[in-house]
Protein backbone atom coordinates (compact mmCIF):
# COMPACT_ATOMS: atom_id res chain seq x y z
CA UNK A 1 0.00 0.00 0.00
CA UNK A 2 3.02 2.19 -0.68
CA UNK A 3 2.54 5.93 -1.73
CA UNK A 4 3.68 6.67 -5.42
CA UNK A 5 5.59 10.14 -5.39
CA UNK A 6 3.06 13.42 -4.87
CA UNK A 7 2.32 15.65 -7.66
CA UNK A 8 2.58 19.13 -7.07
CA UNK A 9 1.64 22.06 -9.57
CA UNK A 10 4.38 24.79 -8.90
CA UNK A 11 3.92 28.42 -10.02
CA UNK A 12 6.41 31.45 -9.48
CA UNK A 13 4.77 34.93 -9.25
CA UNK A 14 6.14 38.18 -9.50
CA UNK A 15 5.53 41.55 -10.70
CA UNK A 16 7.87 43.49 -13.13
CA UNK A 17 9.01 46.15 -11.02
CA UNK A 18 10.86 44.19 -8.36
CA UNK A 19 14.38 42.43 -8.62
CA UNK A 20 13.14 40.46 -11.85
CA UNK A 21 17.17 39.00 -11.78
CA UNK A 22 16.82 37.95 -7.75
CA UNK A 23 13.28 36.69 -7.94
CA UNK A 24 14.16 34.43 -10.82
CA UNK A 25 17.06 33.05 -9.48
CA UNK A 26 14.83 32.28 -5.76
CA UNK A 27 11.96 30.54 -8.26
CA UNK A 28 15.44 28.63 -9.85
CA UNK A 29 16.24 27.19 -6.67
CA UNK A 30 12.35 26.64 -5.57
CA UNK A 31 12.37 24.39 -8.09
CA UNK A 32 15.46 21.98 -7.72
CA UNK A 33 14.25 22.14 -4.17
CA UNK A 34 10.76 20.84 -4.55
CA UNK A 35 11.78 18.36 -8.02
CA UNK A 36 14.02 16.56 -5.42
CA UNK A 37 10.88 15.16 -3.82
CA UNK A 38 7.72 15.61 -6.06
CA UNK A 39 6.96 15.46 -9.63
CA UNK A 40 6.16 18.93 -10.39
CA UNK A 41 3.68 20.26 -13.15
CA UNK A 42 3.00 23.55 -13.90
CA UNK A 43 4.64 26.55 -15.19
CA UNK A 44 8.02 25.40 -12.87
CA UNK A 45 11.08 28.21 -13.14
CA UNK A 46 8.79 30.44 -15.51
CA UNK A 47 8.00 33.84 -13.93
CA UNK A 48 4.27 34.59 -14.02
CA UNK A 49 4.23 38.36 -14.06
CA UNK A 50 0.93 39.44 -16.92
CA UNK A 51 -2.23 38.10 -17.87
CA UNK A 52 -0.62 36.69 -20.34
CA UNK A 53 1.30 34.00 -18.92
CA UNK A 54 -1.82 33.58 -15.96
CA UNK A 55 -3.96 32.40 -18.39
CA UNK A 56 -1.18 29.84 -19.91
CA UNK A 57 -0.85 28.60 -16.30
CA UNK A 58 -4.19 28.12 -15.51
CA UNK A 59 -4.72 26.33 -18.63
CA UNK A 60 -1.85 23.56 -17.61
CA UNK A 61 -3.15 23.32 -14.22
CA UNK A 62 -6.60 22.53 -15.69
CA UNK A 63 -5.61 20.09 -17.88
CA UNK A 64 -3.36 18.74 -14.97
CA UNK A 65 -4.09 16.41 -11.63
CA UNK A 66 -2.08 17.37 -8.78
CA UNK A 67 -1.94 17.09 -4.90
CA UNK A 68 -0.67 20.29 -4.17
CA UNK A 69 -0.51 23.79 -5.46
CA UNK A 70 3.07 25.71 -4.61
CA UNK A 71 2.30 29.30 -5.31
CA UNK A 72 5.33 30.43 -4.81
CA UNK A 73 6.13 34.51 -4.46
CA UNK A 74 8.97 34.92 -6.00
CA UNK A 75 8.40 38.86 -5.64
CA UNK A 76 5.39 41.09 -4.68
CA UNK A 77 2.09 40.89 -6.83
CA UNK A 78 -1.25 41.98 -6.41
CA UNK A 79 -3.55 38.60 -5.33
CA UNK A 80 -5.29 38.70 -8.76
CA UNK A 81 -3.02 36.10 -10.33
CA UNK A 82 -3.14 34.10 -6.92
CA UNK A 83 -6.69 34.01 -6.91
CA UNK A 84 -6.92 32.85 -10.08
CA UNK A 85 -4.06 29.92 -9.83
CA UNK A 86 -6.02 28.85 -6.48
CA UNK A 87 -9.27 28.62 -8.19
CA UNK A 88 -8.04 25.29 -10.45
CA UNK A 89 -6.24 24.06 -7.35
CA UNK A 90 -9.88 24.15 -5.22
CA UNK A 91 -10.98 22.92 -8.56
CA UNK A 92 -9.65 19.89 -7.90
CA UNK A 93 -9.79 19.87 -4.28
CA UNK A 94 -6.13 20.38 -4.11
CA UNK A 95 -4.65 22.62 -1.09
CA UNK A 96 -2.91 25.64 -1.60
CA UNK A 97 0.48 26.93 -0.20
CA UNK A 98 1.57 29.97 -0.12
CA UNK A 99 5.55 30.44 -0.04
CA UNK A 100 7.41 33.70 0.34
CA UNK A 101 10.88 34.58 1.07
CA UNK A 102 12.65 37.17 3.07
CA UNK A 103 14.35 40.10 2.23
CA UNK A 104 17.62 40.83 3.51
CA UNK A 105 17.71 44.23 5.82
CA UNK A 106 20.78 45.84 4.38
CA UNK A 107 20.15 49.50 4.16
CA UNK A 108 18.69 49.30 0.85
CA UNK A 109 15.82 48.70 -1.53
CA UNK A 110 12.80 46.42 -0.86
CA UNK A 111 13.98 43.90 -3.79
CA UNK A 112 11.20 41.50 -2.88
CA UNK A 113 8.38 42.25 -0.43
CA UNK A 114 7.19 38.60 -0.87
CA UNK A 115 5.97 38.45 2.39
CA UNK A 116 3.36 41.32 1.73
CA UNK A 117 2.21 39.14 -2.01
CA UNK A 118 1.48 36.38 -0.26
CA UNK A 119 -0.45 38.25 2.88
CA UNK A 120 -2.78 39.73 0.19
CA UNK A 121 -3.21 36.70 -1.24
CA UNK A 122 -4.42 34.96 1.80
CA UNK A 123 -6.82 37.67 2.75
CA UNK A 124 -8.46 37.22 -1.03
CA UNK A 125 -8.07 33.49 -0.43
CA UNK A 126 -9.75 33.62 2.70
CA UNK A 127 -12.71 35.87 1.04
CA UNK A 128 -13.38 33.01 -0.90
CA UNK A 129 -13.42 30.23 1.08
CA UNK A 130 -10.13 28.55 -0.59
CA UNK A 131 -8.17 26.43 1.95
CA UNK A 132 -4.42 27.34 2.11
CA UNK A 133 -1.62 26.99 4.45
CA UNK A 134 1.94 29.41 4.50
CA UNK A 135 5.61 29.29 4.94
CA UNK A 136 7.66 32.19 5.16
CA UNK A 137 11.18 30.92 4.71
CA UNK A 138 14.48 31.26 2.72
CA UNK A 139 14.22 28.55 0.22
CA UNK A 140 17.05 26.29 1.29
CA UNK A 141 14.77 25.98 4.78
CA UNK A 142 14.07 22.38 5.20
CA UNK A 143 10.75 23.37 6.89
CA UNK A 144 9.00 24.57 3.50
CA UNK A 145 9.76 21.66 2.16
CA UNK A 146 7.97 19.50 5.03
CA UNK A 147 5.22 21.88 4.88
CA UNK A 148 4.95 21.04 1.13
CA UNK A 149 5.19 17.39 1.57
CA UNK A 150 2.70 17.02 4.14
CA UNK A 151 0.26 19.10 2.13
CA UNK A 152 0.70 17.07 -0.35
CA UNK A 153 -0.33 13.85 1.28
CA UNK A 154 -3.43 16.22 2.75
CA UNK A 155 -4.72 17.30 -1.29
CA UNK A 156 -4.31 13.31 -2.20
CA UNK A 157 -5.85 12.22 0.67
CA UNK A 158 -8.64 15.07 0.36
CA UNK A 159 -8.60 13.85 -3.82
CA UNK A 160 -9.07 10.07 -2.99
CA UNK A 161 -11.87 11.09 -0.55
CA UNK A 162 -14.01 12.32 -3.10
CA UNK A 163 -15.70 11.00 -5.33
CA UNK A 164 -15.21 7.79 -3.11
CA UNK A 165 -17.96 5.31 -2.03
CA UNK A 166 -18.89 3.72 0.64
CA UNK A 167 -20.94 0.84 0.84
CA UNK A 168 -23.40 0.06 3.51
CA UNK A 169 -24.97 -3.02 4.08
CA UNK A 170 -27.91 -3.19 6.25
CA UNK A 171 -28.73 -0.73 9.33
CA UNK A 172 -26.92 -0.22 12.27
CA UNK A 173 -27.85 -1.93 15.02
CA UNK A 174 -30.78 -0.58 17.63
CA UNK A 175 -29.06 1.50 20.30
CA UNK A 176 -25.86 2.27 18.45
CA UNK A 177 -26.64 5.81 17.71
CA UNK A 178 -22.45 6.26 17.97
CA UNK A 179 -23.10 4.65 13.98
CA UNK A 180 -25.26 7.33 12.80
CA UNK A 181 -24.41 9.14 9.80
CA UNK A 182 -25.69 12.04 7.59
CA UNK A 183 -25.33 11.29 3.98
CA UNK A 184 -25.56 14.87 2.89
CA UNK A 185 -22.48 16.40 5.11
CA UNK A 186 -20.39 13.74 3.96
CA UNK A 187 -21.18 14.91 0.52
CA UNK A 188 -20.76 18.60 1.44
CA UNK A 189 -17.37 18.27 3.63
CA UNK A 190 -15.73 14.79 1.80
CA UNK A 191 -17.25 14.53 -1.32
CA UNK A 192 -17.87 10.98 0.01
CA UNK A 193 -21.20 9.12 -1.17
CA UNK A 194 -22.35 6.36 1.07
CA UNK A 195 -24.29 3.53 -1.58
CA UNK A 196 -26.68 1.24 0.53
CA UNK A 197 -26.43 -2.28 -0.45
CA UNK A 198 -29.79 -4.86 0.87
CA UNK A 199 -28.18 -7.02 3.66
CA UNK A 200 -30.94 -9.99 2.61
CA UNK A 201 -29.21 -9.61 -0.88
CA UNK A 202 -25.69 -10.17 1.17
CA UNK A 203 -26.48 -12.84 2.93
CA UNK A 204 -28.06 -14.59 0.09
CA UNK A 205 -25.44 -13.88 -2.18
CA UNK A 206 -22.49 -15.24 0.41
CA UNK A 207 -25.09 -18.40 1.63
CA UNK A 208 -24.65 -19.10 -2.48
CA UNK A 209 -21.53 -18.14 -3.07
CA UNK A 210 -19.52 -21.08 -5.04
CA UNK A 211 -15.83 -23.38 -4.42
CA UNK A 212 -13.97 -21.62 -6.48
CA UNK A 213 -15.31 -17.91 -4.93
CA UNK A 214 -14.45 -19.12 -1.53
CA UNK A 215 -10.82 -20.52 -2.52
CA UNK A 216 -8.95 -17.41 -2.13
CA UNK A 217 -9.97 -16.81 0.78
CA UNK A 218 -9.16 -19.94 2.25
CA UNK A 219 -5.97 -20.38 0.89
CA UNK A 220 -5.19 -16.58 2.10
CA UNK A 221 -5.90 -17.88 5.74
CA UNK A 222 -4.26 -21.66 5.53
CA UNK A 223 -1.42 -19.55 4.83
CA UNK A 224 -1.88 -16.87 7.64
CA UNK A 225 -3.00 -19.24 10.42
CA UNK A 226 -1.49 -22.46 12.11
CA UNK A 227 -4.83 -23.51 13.68
CA UNK A 228 -7.38 -23.34 10.93
CA UNK A 229 -8.01 -27.36 10.59
CA UNK A 230 -9.08 -27.09 14.41
CA UNK A 231 -12.45 -24.81 13.42
CA UNK A 232 -15.67 -25.69 12.24
CA UNK A 233 -15.09 -25.81 8.32
CA UNK A 234 -18.53 -25.41 7.70
CA UNK A 235 -18.36 -21.83 9.39
CA UNK A 236 -15.27 -20.94 7.90
CA UNK A 237 -16.30 -21.91 4.86
CA UNK A 238 -19.30 -19.33 5.66
CA UNK A 239 -16.79 -16.76 6.43
CA UNK A 240 -15.49 -17.27 2.89
CA UNK A 241 -18.38 -16.77 1.32
CA UNK A 242 -19.06 -13.73 3.11
CA UNK A 243 -16.08 -12.49 1.39
CA UNK A 244 -16.16 -13.55 -1.48
CA UNK A 245 -19.65 -11.63 -1.47
CA UNK A 246 -18.54 -7.99 -0.34
CA UNK A 247 -15.51 -8.15 -2.99
CA UNK A 248 -17.83 -8.92 -5.71
CA UNK A 249 -19.44 -5.89 -4.39
CA UNK A 250 -16.54 -3.74 -3.41
CA UNK A 251 -15.64 -4.04 -7.04
CA UNK A 252 -18.77 -4.10 -9.02
CA UNK A 253 -19.92 -0.82 -7.26
CA UNK A 254 -16.53 0.27 -7.15
CA UNK A 255 -16.28 0.86 -3.64
CA UNK A 256 -13.09 2.39 -1.20
CA UNK A 257 -14.78 0.49 2.03
CA UNK A 258 -17.34 -1.19 3.41
CA UNK A 259 -19.56 -0.23 7.03
CA UNK A 260 -21.67 -3.72 7.80
CA UNK A 261 -24.38 -4.81 9.65
CA UNK A 262 -22.36 -7.39 11.15
CA UNK A 263 -24.72 -9.29 13.72
CA UNK A 264 -27.03 -10.69 14.59
CA UNK A 265 -27.51 -11.79 11.33
CA UNK A 266 -24.38 -13.06 9.80
CA UNK A 267 -24.39 -15.27 13.01
CA UNK A 268 -28.25 -16.20 12.92
CA UNK A 269 -28.75 -17.05 8.78
CA UNK A 270 -25.33 -17.89 7.73
CA UNK A 271 -23.94 -19.59 10.74
CA UNK A 272 -20.96 -17.58 10.80
CA UNK A 273 -18.74 -14.48 12.02
CA UNK A 274 -18.36 -12.01 8.99
CA UNK A 275 -15.19 -10.51 10.76
CA UNK A 276 -12.46 -12.67 9.47
CA UNK A 277 -13.91 -11.73 6.11
CA UNK A 278 -13.52 -8.03 6.65
CA UNK A 279 -9.92 -8.34 8.45
CA UNK A 280 -9.05 -9.46 4.52
CA UNK A 281 -10.72 -6.35 2.83
CA UNK A 282 -8.76 -4.18 5.54
CA UNK A 283 -5.54 -5.56 4.69
CA UNK A 284 -6.37 -5.08 1.03
CA UNK A 285 -6.95 -1.58 1.08
CA UNK A 286 -10.68 -1.65 1.48
CA UNK A 287 -11.46 -0.46 5.14
CA UNK A 288 -14.45 -2.71 6.29
CA UNK A 289 -16.31 -1.60 9.47
CA UNK A 290 -18.59 -3.08 11.76
CA UNK A 291 -21.98 -2.37 13.32
CA UNK A 292 -22.82 -0.81 9.89
CA UNK A 293 -20.35 2.49 10.91
CA UNK A 294 -20.40 4.90 7.84
CA UNK A 295 -18.67 7.17 10.02
CA UNK A 296 -16.07 5.50 11.03
CA UNK A 297 -15.47 4.06 7.92
CA UNK A 298 -15.22 7.28 6.31
CA UNK A 299 -12.25 7.88 9.21
CA UNK A 300 -10.75 4.72 8.51
CA UNK A 301 -10.12 5.72 5.08
CA UNK A 302 -8.54 8.88 5.51
CA UNK A 303 -6.04 7.59 8.00
CA UNK A 304 -5.08 4.91 5.16
CA UNK A 305 -4.63 7.27 2.63
CA UNK A 306 -2.51 9.73 4.74
CA UNK A 307 -0.30 6.81 6.24
CA UNK A 308 0.10 4.56 3.62
CA UNK A 309 -0.97 1.15 5.50
CA UNK A 310 -4.07 -0.46 6.75
CA UNK A 311 -6.28 1.17 9.50
CA UNK A 312 -8.42 -0.92 12.14
CA UNK A 313 -11.67 0.94 13.79
CA UNK A 314 -11.74 -0.54 17.36
CA UNK A 315 -12.74 0.24 20.88
CA UNK A 316 -12.08 1.88 24.03
CA UNK A 317 -12.66 -1.17 26.31
CA UNK A 318 -9.98 -0.92 29.20
CA UNK A 319 -8.41 1.84 31.17
CA UNK A 320 -6.11 1.02 34.07
CA UNK A 321 -4.55 4.01 36.10
CA UNK A 322 -2.09 1.79 37.98
CA UNK A 323 -0.27 1.62 34.77
CA UNK A 324 -1.18 4.25 33.14
CA UNK A 325 -2.50 2.18 29.68
CA UNK A 326 -5.63 1.70 27.73
CA UNK A 327 -6.54 -1.34 25.46
CA UNK A 328 -7.78 -1.02 22.15
CA UNK A 329 -10.44 -3.72 21.15
CA UNK A 330 -12.35 -5.84 18.61
CA UNK A 331 -13.73 -9.27 18.13
CA UNK A 332 -11.31 -10.21 15.61
CA UNK A 333 -11.33 -7.87 12.32
CA UNK A 334 -8.04 -5.98 12.74
CA UNK A 335 -5.92 -6.02 9.51
CA UNK A 336 -3.25 -9.00 10.28
CA UNK A 337 -0.35 -6.77 8.89
CA UNK A 338 -1.04 -4.76 12.65
CA UNK A 339 -0.16 -8.29 14.22
CA UNK A 340 2.69 -8.68 16.78
CA UNK A 341 5.03 -11.43 14.89
CA UNK A 342 6.48 -12.34 17.92
CA UNK A 343 2.61 -13.73 18.62
CA UNK A 344 1.22 -14.34 15.12
CA UNK A 345 -2.30 -14.43 13.87
CA UNK A 346 -4.60 -17.22 14.70
CA UNK A 347 -8.04 -18.58 13.96
CA UNK A 348 -10.46 -18.40 16.73
CA UNK A 349 -14.86 -17.97 17.15
CA UNK A 350 -16.55 -15.18 18.16
CA UNK A 351 -16.38 -14.91 22.03
CA UNK A 352 -20.37 -13.96 22.10
CA UNK A 353 -21.41 -16.23 19.45
CA UNK A 354 -19.10 -18.85 19.06
CA UNK A 355 -18.40 -19.30 15.58
CA UNK A 356 -15.55 -18.77 13.30
CA UNK A 357 -13.85 -16.93 11.45
CA UNK A 358 -12.48 -13.81 13.49
CA UNK A 359 -8.19 -13.57 13.63
CA UNK A 360 -7.21 -13.31 16.96
CA UNK A 361 -3.32 -11.43 17.87
CA UNK A 362 -2.34 -9.10 20.17
CA UNK A 363 -1.02 -5.71 17.97
CA UNK A 364 2.24 -5.01 17.52
CA UNK A 365 4.34 -2.63 19.11
CA UNK A 366 4.96 1.07 17.29
CA UNK A 367 3.85 4.39 17.49
CA UNK A 368 -0.17 4.62 16.33
CA UNK A 369 -2.35 7.93 15.62
CA UNK A 370 -5.88 7.91 16.21
CA UNK A 371 -8.88 9.29 14.81
CA UNK A 372 -12.35 9.64 14.86
CA UNK A 373 -14.78 11.57 12.47
CA UNK A 374 -16.99 12.63 15.59
CA UNK A 375 -20.68 14.33 15.07
CA UNK A 376 -21.73 15.90 17.86
CA UNK A 377 -24.70 18.54 18.64
CA UNK A 378 -24.82 21.74 18.14
CA UNK A 379 -27.71 24.79 19.49
CA UNK A 380 -30.78 24.25 17.99
CA UNK A 381 -30.53 20.65 17.32
CA UNK A 382 -28.35 20.85 14.62
CA UNK A 383 -25.76 18.26 13.67
CA UNK A 384 -21.85 18.88 13.11
CA UNK A 385 -18.52 17.39 12.54
CA UNK A 386 -15.12 16.99 14.09
CA UNK A 387 -12.22 15.43 14.09
CA UNK A 388 -10.70 14.33 17.07
CA UNK A 389 -6.98 13.16 17.16
CA UNK A 390 -4.78 11.39 19.20
CA UNK A 391 -1.61 9.54 19.72
CA UNK A 392 0.08 6.57 21.26
CA UNK A 393 2.93 3.87 22.00
CA UNK A 394 1.31 0.62 21.30
CA UNK A 395 3.03 -1.72 23.57
CA UNK A 396 4.44 -5.28 23.41
CA UNK A 397 2.28 -7.19 25.50
CA UNK A 398 0.40 -10.77 25.66
CA UNK A 399 -3.27 -10.17 24.38
CA UNK A 400 -5.63 -8.57 27.12
CA UNK A 401 -8.93 -9.94 26.11
CA UNK A 402 -10.21 -11.92 23.08
CA UNK A 403 -10.04 -11.28 19.44
CA UNK A 404 -7.30 -8.14 18.29
CA UNK A 405 -6.37 -5.98 21.23
CA UNK A 406 -3.70 -3.99 22.30
CA UNK A 407 -2.10 -2.38 24.96
CA UNK A 408 -1.54 1.40 24.40
CA UNK A 409 0.23 4.33 26.65
CA UNK A 410 -1.48 7.34 25.39
CA UNK A 411 0.41 10.74 24.94
CA UNK A 412 -1.73 12.18 28.02
CA UNK A 413 -2.64 10.25 31.09
CA UNK A 414 -4.71 7.45 30.14
CA UNK A 415 -7.17 9.29 32.66
CA UNK A 416 -7.14 12.50 30.80
CA UNK A 417 -7.61 10.58 27.45
CA UNK A 418 -11.06 8.94 29.19
CA UNK A 419 -12.19 12.01 30.57
CA UNK A 420 -11.82 13.90 27.16
CA UNK A 421 -13.60 10.77 25.71
CA UNK A 422 -16.66 10.88 28.07
CA UNK A 423 -17.17 14.60 28.37
CA UNK A 424 -16.90 14.68 24.61
CA UNK A 425 -19.45 12.44 24.17
CA UNK A 426 -17.30 10.71 21.59
CA UNK A 427 -18.75 7.64 19.67
CA UNK A 428 -17.05 4.15 20.72
CA UNK A 429 -15.20 3.49 17.76
CA UNK A 430 -12.28 5.04 17.06
CA UNK A 431 -9.59 4.34 14.11
CA UNK A 432 -6.26 3.42 14.62
CA UNK A 433 -3.32 3.29 11.99
CA UNK A 434 0.77 2.51 12.52
CA UNK A 435 2.73 5.91 12.47
CA UNK A 436 2.72 9.64 12.92
CA UNK A 437 -0.19 11.41 11.03
CA UNK A 438 -1.04 13.86 13.57
CA UNK A 439 0.11 16.88 11.81
CA UNK A 440 -1.15 15.58 9.09
CA UNK A 441 -4.87 15.17 9.80
CA UNK A 442 -4.93 18.89 11.67
CA UNK A 443 -4.12 20.10 8.46
CA UNK A 444 -6.70 18.40 6.77
CA UNK A 445 -8.91 20.02 8.99
CA UNK A 446 -7.65 22.98 8.55
CA UNK A 447 -8.57 22.30 4.64
CA UNK A 448 -11.82 20.56 5.40
CA UNK A 449 -13.00 23.46 7.77
CA UNK A 450 -13.50 21.38 10.76
CA UNK A 451 -12.94 21.74 14.22
CA UNK A 452 -10.65 19.61 15.90
CA UNK A 453 -11.15 17.61 19.14
CA UNK A 454 -7.20 17.33 20.86
CA UNK A 455 -8.09 13.70 22.95
CA UNK A 456 -4.49 13.21 24.04
CA UNK A 457 -2.76 16.53 23.54
CA UNK A 458 -1.65 17.67 27.36
CA UNK A 459 -1.89 21.52 26.28
CA UNK A 460 -5.92 21.51 25.88
CA UNK A 461 -8.59 19.58 23.97
CA UNK A 462 -10.10 22.00 21.67
CA UNK A 463 -8.66 23.42 18.74
CA UNK A 464 -10.31 25.75 16.01
CA UNK A 465 -9.77 24.33 12.44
Amino acid sequence: MNMSRPTVALVCIARPTFDVPLAQRMADQAVARLAEQFTLVGSAAALVMDADAVAAAVATLAAARFDLLVLFQASFADSSMAVQLAECAAAQHAPVLLWSVPDERDGGRLRLNSLCGINLAGHALMLRQIPYDYVHCPVEDPSAIDQAARLARVGRARRLLHGATVGLVGERPGGFETCDYAAADLAAIFGVEVQPIALAETLHNAANADAAARRPFLDAVARMTPNLAELDATAVAGTAGVYATLRAEVSARRLSGVAVRCWPEFFTELGCAACGAMSMLGEEGCPASCEADVNGTVTTLLLQHLAGAPAFLTDLVSIDAASDTGVLWHCGLAPSSMADPVAGVRGTVHSNRKLPLLFEFPLKPGRVTLARLHRRSLAGGAAGYQLAIGGGEMMQAPRSFGGTNGVIRFDCPAATLLDRVMRAGLEHHVSIVYGEVREDLRAFARMAGLDVLELTNNQGTDQSA
